[in-house]
């Protein structure tokens, strides 16, 4: 049974400091799509030379996993755990903050001097109770170490990150099963796929236009579809580029505050006082 589409979700204007971004996840329209939280999308926006880079200077987080698609430009990540990593275009960057750290996501000392075009989308996916104080980690993968698998009428690509697509499987295991993914379709390009049942899909148009079950969505676009379904089928109207991620529920109760995701009130506080007493670790940008 195919899935059917619920709803269709413009991103809201946004901007952080001089950074134009656009947010998918969460508005008023919706909350989330357990156990997919955030969506932000960045750029893309022309940096001149002697900029002052990406604006998003230390701050905590526990209790979830971030994915970075670093689509043109660059990021520089620190954190007060793992250390540095710089991923250029076409890379990506998947965190998981679980018990809690400190971290930083800025341009390069390069790209700050040089400029150029940055455009960057970040995903926060959930961690179910058992892993919310798990130890954190970072992986930091360039485009040469994700695979791109061709779809099966040759129009499009998948940049696969985590899962399995027509016998290749991305470079990173994600503690929950998660599938994440972005897709280039050409023109009259169409995707299919068979998916596990009841599990929730994300689909975000990041520029472009398709069609999936007798509706239209454009740049700037997240797709609600129904849980029920095994089965997604859309194609490309022009040339589109697509998140495409899908994970099961976890069901559970979450309480958000900031840049901490627990399920609990309790633990939230918990994670305010850790933070304010240095718990999760201290750096310097």
């Amino acid at each position: 049974m195919k899935k059917k589409v619920k709803a269709i979700h413009t991103g809201i204007y946004d901007p952080i400091a001089d950074l134009k971004t656009w947010r998918a996840m969460p508005t008023q329209d919706i909350n989330n799509l357990d156990p997919f939280l955030f969506l932000n999308h960045h750029g893309p926006q022309k940096y001149e030379p002697d900029n002052n880079g990406l604006p998003f200077g230390p701050h905590p987080h526990r209790g979830f996993e971030t994915l970075t698609f670093v689509l043109q430009g660059d990021i520089t990540h620190k954190d007060s755990v793992t250390g540095e990593s710089v991923i250029n275009a076409g890379g990506i960057q998947w965190m998981t903050a679980g018990s809690g750290l400190i971290h930083a996501e800025v341009s390069s000392e390069k790209f700050k001097k040089e400029g150029g075009m940055e455009e960057v989308i970040q995903l926060w996916f959930n961690l179910p109770s058992n892993l919310k104080m798990i130890e954190p980690n970072y992986i930091g993968l360039q485009k040469d170490k994700i695979p791109a698998v061709k779809t099966e009428d040759g129009l499009g690509t998948v940049h696969l990150v985590s899962g399995h697509y027509n016998g290749e499987k991305g470079p990173v295991k994600s503690l929950t099963g998660l599938f994440t993914s972005t897709i280039d379709l050409s023109e009259n390009g169409e995707f299919h796929i068979e998916l596990p049942d009841d599990n929730q899909v994300l689909l975000y148009v990041i520029n472009g236009n398709i069609n999936i079950e007798g509706h239209q969505a454009k740049t700037h676009q997240l797709i609600e579809l129904s849980l029920e379904g095994n089965e997604l089928f859309f194609s490309a109207n022009e040339d589109s580029q697509i998140i495409f991620c899908f994970g099961k529920p976890f069901n559970e109760p979450i309480f958000a505050h900031g840049p901490f995701v627990m399920n609990t009130a309790e633990e939230i506080n918990q994670a305010i006082e850790d933070f304010q007493s240095g718990k999760l670790g201290t750096m310097k940008i």
